[in-house]
């Protein structure tokens, strides 16, 4: 959007000409870079774990000078066959077109259906939401947020919480933040819906959470753009599709911390509730979440930190929040407004981060796995 190349560029150029099948190449390129960085680094540090060896330089880093040694190989034998150089396009493989015509088959075959489910959505969940969120005094929402701060973790967060939303109001963004705050509200509880129990199941099969694994770090790596193409296409702009584009890419951190918690109980309190006859809907429910609450929680508030992160994305697609602002700013080269409405943002993060980390230590001190119990 400020005229880096590479191929951040190729996804943004993909969006703009609605081209999902160039968009999703370009996307899983960043994906495969990410993936092959990530297990790299993971492989590093799993084998600088061992005893150091002994020697010289060369014996020390015998993968770091085999990796030099390859590297200027191949560029000494690339100027004698161009193709070591550089990737011969008549090799190179491309399935946009075909990501581009499913979409468009889903879109002409399946027409009145996605338009029939995004009326149902708008007409009985999104529209009632946002109008009731407008119509709330700032006072009183104030108010009760500061009484939560207070509650959860002291006066001290009642009064940091009762100061950032007065400011939001003060600089007037309290109505593109009520309008921020649902459609966040809404797309993180769809995300937590559908995240809890995938990671219930991936909890409860290795296999299952291998592959579950691969998605989810896939959607966390895909850029921000690829989501929009598809749901604009399928559903055109509005908030609809905003909410479409904000819960595929929050999901991941609800399934992950999901399967974090449960993996995390002690087996021992899981065999002894066997041992006293619990079933194993008993020991989901009475044992396994409750003692993973925490790190639900904390899911939680990461969700709410990607949707975040996701609005200013989804203004491209004629949402009027606290994201459209960032955006027009940014076209207009404003950074007054920019920041004011960046401010906003990260001020409702920061009210949603303290409120739920202050729960996650209540849960915690409840449990008896350390922490606060107040």
């Amino acid at each position: 959007m400020i005229g880096a190349g590479g191929l951040g560029f190729d996804v943004l150029a993909a969006l703009r000409r609605l081209d999902f099948g160039a968009g999703l190449e370009a996307g899983f390129a960043i994906v495969a870079l990410a993936v092959a960085l990530d297990r790299l680094s993971q492989a590093v540090a799993v084998r600088g774990r061992g005893a150091p060896l002994r020697g010289g330089p060369l014996a020390r880093h015998p993968y770091l000078v085999a990796s030099l040694v390859t590297i200027a190989a191949a560029a000494a034998i690339g100027f004698v066959i161009p193709w070591v150089q550089s990737y011969p396009q008549a090799w190179q493989l491309s399935t946009g077109t075909f990501w581009s015509r499913v979409v468009e088959w889903i879109n002409v075959n399946f027409f009145d259906t996605l338009e029939a489910v995004k009326n149902f959505f708008l007409l009985n969940l999104l529209v009632p939401f946002k109008r009731f969120l407008a119509g709330l005094p700032w006072l009183g929402v104030a108010a009760l947020l500061a009484f939560a701060g207070w509650r959860s973790g002291g006066w001290r967060l009642g009064l940091l919480i009762a100061a950032l939303v007065t400011l939001i109001a003060a600089t007037g963004q309290w109505e593109k933040a009520m309008i921020t705050v649902y459609l966040c509200g809404i797309s993180v509880a769809i995300a937590m819906l559908i995240g809890l129990p995938i990671g219930v199941l991936a909890a409860n099969s290795d296999r299952l959470w291998s592959w579950v694994r691969v998605i989810i770090d896939t959607l966390q790596t895909l850029p921000s753009f690829v989501y929009l193409m598809p749901a604009v296409m399928l559903f055109r702009v509005g908030d609809f599709t905003a909410m479409i584009a904000i819960v595929a890419f929050a999901v991941a951190p609800a399934i992950r911390y999901t399967v974090l918690g449960l993996k995390g109980v002690d087996p021992r309190l899981i065999e002894a509730g066997r041992a006293m006859g619990c079933s194993e809907a008993q020991i989901l429910t009475r044992i396994r979440l409750k003692l993973a609450l925490p790190e639900i929680l904390l899911g939680l508030n990461q969700t709410i930190m990607f949707a975040l992160s996701m609005l200013v994305i989804t203004a491209l697609v004629g949402t009027r929040d606290l994201g459209q602002e960032v955006y027009i700013a940014l076209t207009k080269a404003d950074p007054g407004r920019g920041l004011v409405a960046g401010l906003a943002v990260a001020f409702i993060a920061i009210v949603a981060d303290r409120l739920i980390h202050a729960g996650a230590q209540a849960a915690r001190g409840r449990l008896g796995l350390g922490g606060s119990s107040t």
